[in-house]
């Protein structure tokens, strides 16, 4: 049967063995209270979204990730798929409608549409001047405001496998994803990792909204949010190893990949968020690539992957 297709990236989901923590953690990384409840905590960013991010209150268990459809035809269209859960009523936070389908790694997978929508959160960033336009900024002084930065919007998730071929063919095909660069190590056919971003259209979407990795183990590898610009990123990573509560796992560089400015932390259990600015945008005319390990998993600048990264898998 055919699939639908996911519009844009809603958030992960994933339990807290302690929501005071969790949400001490995610606003020193720039996420904002959108509701908590006694047993869940929903966590906006500066875009209109309702939440970006929920924690619900027990274990360290990673449930999975939703994604938006455009609208309700798409959402009933997702009910059909094999293995759906049918249209439910989201009663929580935020409402909506949404179909739950589970992707070969076992992990939920929410079609979602009618969330609630808030007012944007008004973030002041002062122009950058540069060599090419050296006056965007003329007659003003740089200030910038003070850390932690307001994380703007969601980004993508990426899953560790063993199951790297066949979780990718399940989310180009069940959720419309286009390959943007396939990565081989040895044969060409031996697919170690893939990069997918959404299909809409002549639109340009970002470079991947998920990534699939090889990994012996399964779990949640990281999730990502697009920051204000690239000051934010070095400026929030100064202002979080400053508070020393946290572990830092990788950065601050810039990817081969998506080229994005990036930076990596874990929450109190290990589970690794990354903020990051400026990234490719490709649209469904663009087609995708298939390149080496060698090739692929490179910084433009900036240290090379660390090994447990990549190895990294919150189950």
């Amino acid at each position: 049967m055919e699939g639908i297709k996911a519009a844009e990236f809603g958030f992960p989901r994933m339990e807290a063995p302690d929501l005071d923590a969790m949400e001490e953690f995610l606003t020193h990384f720039g996420l904002v209270r959108a509701e908590r409840t006694p047993t869940a905590l929903y966590m906006r960013g500066a875009d209109g979204r309702h939440h970006l991010h929920a924690a619900h209150k027990g274990g360290t268990r990673f449930i999975g990730f939703a994604y938006h459809v455009a609208n309700e035809d798409e959402l009933k269209r997702a009910a059909k798929l094999p293995g759906a859960s049918g249209i439910e009523t989201l009663d929580e936070p935020g409402g909506g409608k949404r179909v739950r389908l589970t992707e070969p790694n076992g992990y939920q997978i929410e079609v979602i549409h009618g969330m609630q929508s808030l007012a944007p959160i008004k973030v002041a960033r002062d122009e950058l001047n540069s060599a090419r336009e050296p006056v965007r900024r003329a007659g003003k002084v740089m200030r910038l405001s003070k850390s932690p930065t307001a994380i703007q919007r969601i980004g993508h998730g990426v899953l560790s496998t063993p199951k790297v071929k066949e979780t990718l063919a399940w989310f180009r095909g069940t959720l419309g994803m286009l390959r943007s660069d396939d990565v081989y190590a040895g044969e060409k056919d031996n697919i170690i990792g893939g990069f997918s971003r959404l299909d809409r259209g002549a639109e340009y979407v970002d470079h991947h909204v998920l990534f699939c990795v090889h990994n012996e183990k399964v779990g949640l590898n990281h999730v990502s949010y697009e920051v204000q610009d690239i000051d934010s990123v070095f400026q929030d990573h100064e202002y979080l190893k400053r508070l020393g509560k946290y572990d830092h796992m990788w950065g601050i560089g810039r990817h081969l990949l998506g080229s994005q400015v990036f930076d990596y932390w874990c929450d109190p259990w290990g589970r690794v968020h990354e903020r990051w600015a400026d990234t490719d945008r490709l649209n469904a005319a663009n087609g995708g690539n298939v390149l080496s390990a060698e090739e692929g998993f490179q910084s433009q600048w900036g240290e090379r992957p660390p090994d447990r990264f990549l190895g990294h898998a919150s189950p």
